[in-house]
């Protein structure tokens, strides 16, 4: 416990230089980083992703434009509400201190963080102590601050819905994704090719499971791992096979537009998670598939192929997520029951497993207590893509859109989680509740 002697000092400000590197230190216990390793490649292969855009380009907009986005949707305020400290160039030119607030920091001091991560919902669900957090204090620090650099936020005067998100959320589940890849590996004898490990991630639309795997594969990637990430979203079917799926189903509203089961194409799906396992050498490279939601004025089509970014092996791990991940067909009476168009959906949900569930090896479920909740995250999310001059749905058309998606979630959640994803292993399998605002919240 060691570790503890250093909580009583405070935490003082460091200067990043345009280098992007950056060191600290707290009464003679440093630690430092320097992100030149990650590059700026990193970024690059993130912002050039529709599915992340609407992401960036709310992380980067000044507080009066969170207010109006949020003041519309008559949602509460984004965990970054308030972060008046961002610095539109990515770095801090000059001292950081120099852009503090007059106020005193919410971090204070080492102890103070070590107090609030131990306070966190998900610790003992990943089977970390406080005794473990003393130990690893360094790594806390150094993942936060990757974090806060990587969203510009001031690392050093965090909100409490920032401070959970970080301390509570996102550096536990990485903490955790890191030792499900070592169990994997350890899982082969040294002289074999390890294939990376898929780990997925089924939480509902808009509940922030594309921010949270943005935030572990910049993780992945500045501590040395290499590291993809794909969605079900990039699986849809072309514009063309869609319209072709309508007139194939005429009447049924929940296959009239892109989202349930069957509007998939699954033979490009099983494809390209079997090239992903095979990336295990030097030099292999990949083209990932990518689909452009803001096409046809936000009913979507695949991006062309040109625009796809290329991935480089060996590959750690592989970050694959939707919102109907890991769903198991059920009865007929049983769906029908919920809406009489899922039968179709239903039988067509029979021919996932082989698709997509089978090649998860490890599973993260997002879970939450009413599903109604997803109009309210979707709005929020369409109506930063439309203040950002992108194309958009309105806001009848979203409700329209999310209705095509409820009873899906009505039918299959319920055995989701209580039974876990299909085919997944309990040992494997990390279920996290979140409230409204999106943070973890502790098992009721």
């Amino acid at each position: 416990m060691a570790t503890l002697n250093v909580f009583s000092h405070t935490w003082q400000p460091c200067t990043i230089s345009p280098s992007l590197s950056c060191s600290n230190t707290i009464n003679n216990y440093a630690y430092s980083h320097n992100n030149n390793n990650c590059s700026n490649n990193c970024k690059l292969h993130f912002f050039s992703h529709s599915r992340y855009f609407s992401i960036l380009s709310s992380l980067s907009a000044p507080t009066s434009q969170f207010t109006t986005h949020f003041s519309k949707s008559g949602s509460r305020m984004s965990w970054l509400q308030n972060t008046t400290n961002a610095s539109s160039s990515g770095y801090w030119k000059g001292p950081l201190y120099s852009a503090f607030p007059t106020k005193p920091a919410e971090v204070a001091s080492v102890q103070d963080l070590f107090e609030f991560i131990c306070s966190g919902p998900l610790l003992g669900k990943i089977g970390v102590t406080q005794e473990k957090v003393a130990d690893s204090i360094d790594k806390w620090l150094s993942y936060g601050r990757y974090i806060c650099q990587l969203f510009q936020l001031n690392e050093l005067y965090l909100s409490e819905p920032q401070k959970a998100r970080v301390y509570h959320y996102y550096i536990p589940v990485f903490i955790w994704c890191e030792e499900q890849i070592s169990q994997h590996q350890s899982s082969f004898n040294e002289e074999d090719e390890i294939p990376p490990l898929v780990i997925g991630f089924s939480a509902p639309q808009g509940c922030g499971k594309t921010t949270l795997v943005y935030a572990l594969d910049y993780l992945f990637q500045v501590t040395g791992r290499k590291s993809v990430t794909i969605s079900i979203d990039d699986f849809y079917l072309t514009a063309e096979g869609q319209n072709k799926l309508r007139e194939a189903y005429p009447g049924n509203a929940l296959l009239e537009l892109r989202g349930n089961a069957g509007s998939h194409d699954l033979a490009l799906s099983i494809e390209t998670l079997t090239a992903l396992t095979k990336m295990t050498r030097e030099g292999m490279k990949m083209k990932l598939t990518r689909y452009d939601k803001s096409a046809f004025s936000g009913r979507g089509d695949r991006a062309d192929s040109s625009t796809w970014p290329e991935t480089e092996g060996p590959l750690t791990v592989v970050l694959f997520e939707g919102w109907m991940l890991g769903f198991k067909p059920l009865p007929v009476e049983a769906v029908t029951a919920v809406d009489p168009q899922l039968e179709t959906v239903n039988k067509n949900l029979e021919a996932y497993y082989d698709a997509w569930d089978k090649y998860i090896k490890s599973w993260i479920v997002i879970k939450i207590k009413n599903p109604n909740c997803v109009y309210q995250w979707r709005l929020q999310a369409e109506i930063a893509m439309r203040e950002a001059g992108k194309p958009g749905m309105s806001d009848d058309e979203v409700r329209d859109f999310v209705s095509r998606y409820l009873p899906a979630y009505n039918a299959y959640l319920p055995t989701l989680y209580s039974e876990g994803p299909n085919g997944s292993d309990p040992k494997h399998l990390l279920t996290i509740e979140i409230d409204e605002g999106r943070n973890p919240i502790l098992a009721t």
